[in-house]
């Protein structure tokens, strides 16, 4: 007895140090956490992505040209000047985010075992193709990307402390869910329709991804659906669809008031306007940048039914390529140039340095 008793002051002591140092010892640092996140301290040295084509810089596999364009010339031709996987002819939102955050771009989950070194900047879960919910083309949906992270997270690769500290996240999309859903349906009444499930989907992946670390969370609106090379071809490209813009606004509309009464300070998620930035420049507004054709695509496939890339059965080009893709906004039917990404992410500097106290 006499033994014990002269032991449990020690033991008492050890445990008492162990309780003041918990947070530290066992987990995050809460009060340390927060003075980061709220203060000056606060520093983005990771970015995680989560999306579509939008942001997509190599994790769609190569499943052939017609499906994996991104793969097959003349794609990648600025930079890294070979297909690289993204969808235009360089940089994407993705890799102007990185820059300005002063990291390099995020390592693809795909080469995940192969870039260790890249794995302090993040990671990019984005493919081409994907929407917030299942698009027909087998690729992860967002919900099924945000899963691949917290397998990340269990598995070490990733500090859920060290993410609060030092995280932002970035999701994309481009509007694959309602392309897939008026296709099926043969309808735009019924991609409209879908709106609210979509917003409500995205609410709970963004509040998923809250919990998971990122405690900041930017979030793309639709971009003119109407003013792409695939609506505007049909126009001569002289002017956007109509009815696809309603759309686009509709579902800007429903993500605004959604965001806004989740968090209506922008603590936490943030909107990035996509939509402004673009519909200046197709309608070349005073003081957007001015392209050469803001409507026509730099690559532009032979038939309307046809893609950048495409080739017939001699291995001949199905496309016209123009000489400087600097010279044009969107790269394809879809997707920007790097110089139209440029262009459109100078809109977003002043937001985004707001929202992380930059």
């Amino acid at each position: 007895m006499a033994s014990r008793n002269y032991f449990m002051p020690f033991w008492f002591t050890i445990s008492l140090v162990f309780l003041l140092l918990g947070l530290k010892v066992s987990g995050c640092n809460h009060a340390e956490g927060y003075k980061q996140f709220n203060g000056t301290r606060y520093q983005p040295k990771q970015l995680f992505v989560f999306g579509d084509s939008y942001a997509d810089t190599g994790n769609l596999g190569n499943l052939g040209r017609e499906f994996t364009r991104s793969w097959y010339y003349p794609y990648g031709i600025t930079f890294p000047r070979r297909p690289s996987g993204r969808f235009s002819d360089g940089r994407l939102l993705t890799d102007f985010l990185a820059a300005f955050l002063g990291i390099r771009s995020p390592i693809p989950y795909k080469y995940r075992r192969v870039g260790h070194k890249l794995l302090p900047y993040g990671m990019n879960f984005a493919v081409g193709g994907a929407g917030v919910f299942d698009t027909g083309n087998f690729q992860r949906n967002i919900s099924e990307q945000i899963d691949l992270f917290e397998e990340q997270i269990k598995e070490g690769v990733f500090d859920k402390c060290e993410l609060k500290k030092s995280a932002v996240a970035l999701l994309t999309i481009s509007g694959n869910d309602y392309s897939y859903i008026a296709e099926r349906e043969n309808s735009t009444n019924a991609a409209t329709n879908y709106i609210p499930k979509i917003i409500k989907q995205i609410k709970r992946d963004m509040k998923r991804l809250r919990k998971l670390g990122l405690r900041k969370v930017m979030v793309t609106n639709m971009h003119p659906l109407g003013c792409t090379p695939l609506f505007a071809r049909g126009l001569n490209y002289t002017d956007c669809l109509i009815k696809a813009n309603l759309g686009s606004r509709n579902h800007n509309q429903a993500l605004r008031a959604m965001i806004n009464k989740l968090d209506p300070a922008n603590q936490s998620f943030l909107t990035l306007n996509l939509n402004e930035p673009f519909q200046d420049i197709v309608y070349q507004v005073k003081g957007a940048k001015k392209f050469k054709s803001p409507n026509r695509p730099c690559c532009e496939s032979f038939r309307t039914d046809g893609y950048c890339g495409q080739i017939d059965e001699k291995g001949s080009n199905q496309f016209t390529l123009c000489s400087n893709p600097e010279e044009y906004f969107y790269w394809d039917d879809a997707h920007p140039t790097q110089a139209g990404w440029a262009a459109v992410f100078e809109s977003l500097k002043d937001p985004i340095r707001l929202f992380l106290s930059l």
